[in-house]
């Protein structure tokens, strides 16, 4: 490399470097559960039509205020009841909601009256007041919980909040908070994630970002044993996260839940490519030959094969476009485009970099360099002396991986996707506990020709339904509909007595109760958010326990199978965020799938223009197909759910794991067309490639077991997966390449 292209080299990158730190300042973060949401799904456009009636289903915040010796203390009420009516000053809140606010309305001679549901001035009544409460089932699991220890502030909040307007609830509830002295507290809804989880994606970009950078810097201790060395490799690694964060930033794509493994993909990525690049140039410095002849030689052989790792790196990320989850889709054309930043990154500067110093200036050549002759000496002996042995292990793994991916479920949780040991995750299991669930589950109720959801023949259908929904599944609870509005005006008719919160018996009394019904205010639960203004729909509200995808799946068609058998003048469907987000489960396989077929084809392709031999594409694609393989297994034997975030797994191995097969079979072909036997460029391989295959795979299996680190547990799992699948990608071109190049390879066939 001239100088002059060196200095252009530089003084690019420079420029890149100051545009890529400005651009850091304007990455965006998001969270959002219609994130998940399956794009072009029949029910999801269903839902949407069904809030464009009503209401959004997740738009609320609930706080939990404990008193481990019970709720019916007066200075503990005085103060609850206090924040209740203190909530709603906060930002972005509509309306709140609890029992110290709650009255029962009661029909008198004089006209309606109230009685609260809890005298609070009057402890004397907290008995009663308590056994009333806890009867009635519009408040247990919902404002107070079944043993009277806690209460709840349930509140309505603006629609389609974003992270600032999420914060900015979140700030004013934590200063609200402050001002009083509750011994415990707990928070759940939208804002809290929102808020939450957005930060727990910026800590994680930090640790991964961190650690990362430490693995490399140790690596290239190892490796190069010198101070040039190390900082050419770790500059360049650097630069190229650098520059592709800058992207992001100046792009404006929003980062989600995965992007804490940008920085590990990029380090590894560009590790790997460093290495080769290093790894060849002084190989090449040490036959004797001039830097400008190695750096020429490096780029020739080295920078083809390293494009070709990027390509198809590239087309595993990008078989994640298959999704219909857009934040899987994003990650997998952000990963491209940091694979082909890092190439870029490594072919222009670090080349630059290391065209300047000799051999003893970047490495230190000691008793190491034997080590690796001898181990790659063992592995090329060991191909050649049992290959049956080797063949017979890869089809009893095959076996075995086969029976594991039968037992692989996606009856993924939203508690799985919570940040480990952090109070958010508390929260949600004390509400799983003690209250209800975060998911909410709407049933769409459409009525039949003819009818009015405000008629009593349906109002009655409706409330059969519920009432199924009460006695045969606990776990679906907070059940509210147009039932629970006329059911209260009974009760309210009936001297607001618990046993009369029913419906009336007569259709005469019910049409009475109408008129009183119609002046019921929104806020309060009225016909507005239960009923279509057109009076053809109406809704019943739910939320449920965190019972996994695949149950709740099941849960909900044996209820379809109940309904239709026992209604006649209403249809119902279910719907609501939680459902939707589930549908991933369904599609998780479809895409994945089919996005992995679409990649093997493509890089098919490619390796048969590589290597013009339809042999050696099945040489190239067997090696690859036992780390997918093991993944699935290791997902069904470890009892891992196989949900949004954990797809994008295999992409990962696809796509990282030929590179090292382009690099040996590469390797292979060079020689072969140097005039070399079969044998002899086996032989070659091993010995000038397969030691950087070697340190790339621990490279990969170091770097992405930095995600050990992270608090996000479906990163745990991909980063595990992912580090153990990529050491049996090694093994498996190691062991599987030769012994398959012997079978059907011949010394005759073009070279």
């Amino acid at each position: 490399m001239t100088p002059r292209l060196r200095k252009l080299s530089f003084i690019l990158f420079g420029i890149l470097s100051v545009v890529s730190i400005y651009g850091l300042f304007h990455l965006k973060f998001s969270f959002d559960f219609e994130q998940f949401f399956p794009e072009n799904d029949p029910d999801l456009e269903f839902f949407r039509e069904f809030i464009d009636d009503f209401e959004t289903d997740d738009n609320f915040l609930i706080i939990a205020v404990e008193r481990e010796d019970g709720v019916f203390e007066q200075d503990f009420l005085e103060n609850f009841h206090d924040f209740t009516l203190n909530t709603k000053r906060l930002p972005y809140v509509q309306e709140s909601q609890s029992l110290t606010k709650f009255e029962y309305p009661i029909k008198t001679p004089f006209g309606i009256t109230t009685v609260p549901a809890i005298h609070i001035n009057q402890p004397e009544k907290y008995e009663a007041d308590k056994a009333r409460i806890l009867q009635d089932e519009r408040f247990v699991y919902n404002l107070i919980s079944e043993d009277a220890t806690a209460l709840a502030v349930f509140i309505k909040t603006d629609e389609e909040m974003l992270l600032e307007e999420s914060r900015g609830v979140m700030n004013g509830l934590d200063s609200l908070l402050n001002t009083y002295e509750f011994d415990n507290y707990h928070i759940l809804g939208r804002a809290y994630f929102t808020a939450e989880l957005v930060d727990m994606q910026i800590r994680e970009i930090l640790v991964s970002g961190f650690f990362s950078i430490f693995l490399v810097g140790f690596i290239m201790f190892y490796i190069f044993r010198r101070i040039r060395g190390i900082i050419i490799a770790l500059s360049s690694v650097g630069l190229g996260m650098l520059i592709f964060m800058g992207i992001l930033g100046l792009s404006g794509r929003e980062l989600s839940v995965m992007s804490a493994l940008y920085p590990v993909l990029m380090v590894i990525v560009g590790t790997s490519d460093v290495i080769h690049i290093m790894s060849k140039y002084i190989d090449e410095l040490r036959k004797g030959v001039s830097r400008t002849v190695a750096i020429n030689t490096t780029i020739k052989e080295i920078g083809m094969a390293t494009l070709l790792t990027s390509l198809t790196t590239a087309v595993g990320f990008l078989s994640l476009v298959a999704s219909r989850v857009g934040p899987i889709r994003e990650f997998g054309v952000n990963s491209a485009i940091g694979v082909f930043v890092a190439y870029l990154t490594v072919i222009f500067f670090t080349t630059a970099l290391i065209s300047m110093y000799d051999t003893d200036q970047l490495m230190k050549i000691g008793r190491g360099q034997k080590f690796w002759e001898r181990s790659m000496n063992w592995a090329y002996d060991f191909t050649k002396n049992y290959p049956l042995r080797i063949m017979t292990a890869a089809v009893l793994i095959t076996g075995l991986s086969l029976y594991g991916i039968s037992k692989v479920t996606t009856n993924y949780t939203i508690e799985h996707n919570l940040p480990t040991g952090k109070k958010i995750t508390e929260d949600f299991k004390y509400f799983e506990k003690k209250f209800t669930g975060f998911r909410p589950l709407e049933f769409a109720v459409t009525v039949k020709e003819g009818y009015s959801a405000n008629d009593f023949a349906v109002v009655k259908e409706i409330d059969k339904v519920e009432n199924y929904l009460r006695e045969n599944y606990p776990s679906i609870r907070a059940i509210a509909s147009i039932t629970t509005l006329y059911k209260s005006i009974h009760q309210a008719f009936n001297g607001g007595r618990i046993d009369a919160y029913e419906l009336p018996e007569s259709e005469i009394q019910f049409e009475r109760y109408q008129r009183f019904a119609d002046k019921i205010p929104e806020s309060s639960g009225g016909l507005a958010v239960l009923v279509s203004a057109d009076g053809d729909k109406a809704r019943i509200t739910s939320r449920v326990l965190d019972m996994g995808a695949d149950n709740l799946a099941d849960t909900g068609d044996d209820i379809d199978k109940w309904i239709a058998e026992n209604t006649e003048l209403i249809e119902i469907k279910r719907t609501g965020t939680g459902m939707i987000v589930d549908k991933n489960a369904v599609y998780v396989r479809e895409s994945l799938l089919y996005g992995l077929g679409v990649a093997v084809l493509i890089v098919s392709f490619m390796m048969v223009l590589l290597f013009k031999n339809i042999r050696m594409l099945i040489i190239s694609l067997i090696p690859n197909l036992y780390p997918l393989m093991l993944a699935g297994a290791l997902l069904g034997f470890i009892g891992i759910e196989l949900e949004a975030g954990v797809s994008i797994v295999f992409a990962v191995i696809f796509g990282i794991a030929v590179d090292d097969t382009i690099h040996f079979l590469s390797k292979y072909k060079l020689a072969r067309q140097k005039g070399k036997t079969i044998e002899e460029s086996l032989h070659i391989t091993f010995l000038e490639t397969g030691k950087a295959i070697v340190l790339t795979t621990l490279i990969l299996f170091f770097g992405f077991l930095i995600m050990l680190f992270s608090i996000h547990p479906p990163s745990v799992t991909v980063g595990l997966l992912i580090s153990l699948t990529l050491f049996s990608a090694l093994i498996a071109d190691l062991m599987l390449i030769p012994i398959l190049i012997r079978w059907l390879m011949r010394e005759k066939d073009s070279k």
